[in-house]
């Protein structure tokens, strides 16, 4: 019976790392990095993060995430529906396989599925699948309850990793100004994949794998599924720094988050404020991404070339740039006291005194200020700047 036991849950645990969307996402986010640094290589023939990076960042950053996410589903007792997982999961796996990110927002798969019960429902209501059928979900009940509230939950989850790690990802690029002249763009594309508990009521799961946890609560039976969530991540600053542009909406995917569980919450006594919620949370996520996307194609370039001086458009890590705290959109005056106003010359500044380096910055605000670094044989020989030109 311990043997039969140990191979029921080797094969849950196999079930959920073969699902689709796991299986996907790894491609993908290999995908990504691949062609970020073959575009970096393109524009500055040397990448800024190796391709694996968002690969190794998928679960490293959010798993926290996910943890607190399952302890409060389950804690709060917010009952998930099988189908509405399933077309949940449909949805995240159709829009990853897009590769157009912006629409990668849990709220738009936790909507798309709750609305597509809908409709199930009323023209497809002898449906069955593994003794599922849209008959037995309730729109107006305990659903428009929970969906809502682990929606905005997912919002305020995607808002807080948007805030905290997209900034350092920002992929410089290299555009054409109305002007001719050469300017810098930053795309960051990030995917996350949260490995979330939810609470399913029923035997489905424990039919075909016995010893699933399951526990009864009254004559009601629950078990806890596990299901790969996915947050993607796809904006471009131009007239605003990524580090001003992407905190901003991070925050405000975070209050939008707030408000669809508040509203949410309502519908415990109006089911129909759930719905409203839902519809509240698609509207202003999209707005969110929308407004940015049009306000940064309007603006000027933020880091694009001056008359006098380099300007930095990236920092690889670890460099000596980086050391000495340069940051994108900043302009090197001078280089060991000899005035640059290209790469060429940047560059044959700096090998003129191949152990010491001092810079004249010019920093976003317009005030100058003089740094420097001691350069040792292993440290990159341009500083480990990636400049306009």
């Amino acid at each position: 019976m311990s043997e039969k036991m140990m191979f029921d849950i080797l094969e849950a645990v196999a079930l959920f790392f073969l699902n689709p969307i796991f299986i996907a996402v790894l491609f993908t986010a290999v995908g990504v990095g691949y062609f970020r640094v073959k575009k970096e290589r393109r524009n500055f023939k040397v990448r800024l993060l190796p391709g694996l990076t968002e690969l190794k960042r998928l679960l490293a950053e959010s798993w926290p995430y996910a943890l607190v996410l399952s302890v409060l589903i389950s804690g709060a007792g917010l009952i998930a529906d099988p189908g509405w997982l399933v077309l949940f999961s449909a949805s995240a796996l159709l829009a990853l396989l897009t590769f157009y990110y912006k629409v990668a927002s849990p709220i738009y798969f936790a909507a798309s599925a709750f609305f597509a019960l809908y409709f199930l429902e009323k023209y497809m209501g002898d449906f069955e699948f593994r003794g599922w059928t849209p008959g037995q979900v309730d729109l107006l009940g305990d659903l428009s309850v929970t969906v809502p509230i682990i929606a905005g939950l997912f919002l305020v989850v995607e808002g807080l990793l948007i805030s905290r790690h997209t900034v350092r990802y920002a992929s410089p690029t290299l555009k054409y100004t109305n002007r001719g002249l050469r300017a810098a763009a930053f795309k960051t594309k990030r995917l996350w994949l949260l490995p979330v508990v939810f609470l399913v009521p029923g035997d489905m799961i424990s039919a075909f794998v016995p010893y699933w946890p399951q526990f009864t609560l009254g004559e009601r039976a629950f078990s806890f599924v596990p299901v790969p969530v996915i947050i993607g991540f796809s904006q471009v600053a131009r007239s605003l720094y990524p580090d001003v542009l992407f905190p901003k909406m991070g925050r405000a995917i975070v209050w939008t988050g707030g408000a669809v569980v508040v509203v949410g919450l309502v519908a415990l006594w109006m089911p129909l404020f759930g719905w409203a919620a839902l519809i509240i949370g698609v509207v202003c996520r999209a707005a969110i991404s929308i407004m940015a996307s049009v306000r940064e194609r309007q603006g000027v370039f933020a880091v694009s070339p001056r008359p006098a001086g380099v300007v930095i458009a990236g920092v690889l890590p670890g460099s000596p740039g980086e050391k000495m705290g340069l940051l994108p959109g900043e302009c090197i005056r001078s280089v060991n006291g000899l005035q640059v106003s290209n790469e060429k010359e940047l560059y044959d500044a700096i090998q003129l005194n191949a152990a010491h380096c001092r810079l004249q910055v010019l920093d976003r605000r317009g005030e100058v200020r003089l740094m420097q670094q001691v350069l040792y044989r292993h440290d990159h020989h341009r500083l480990g700047l990636l400049v306009v030109r």
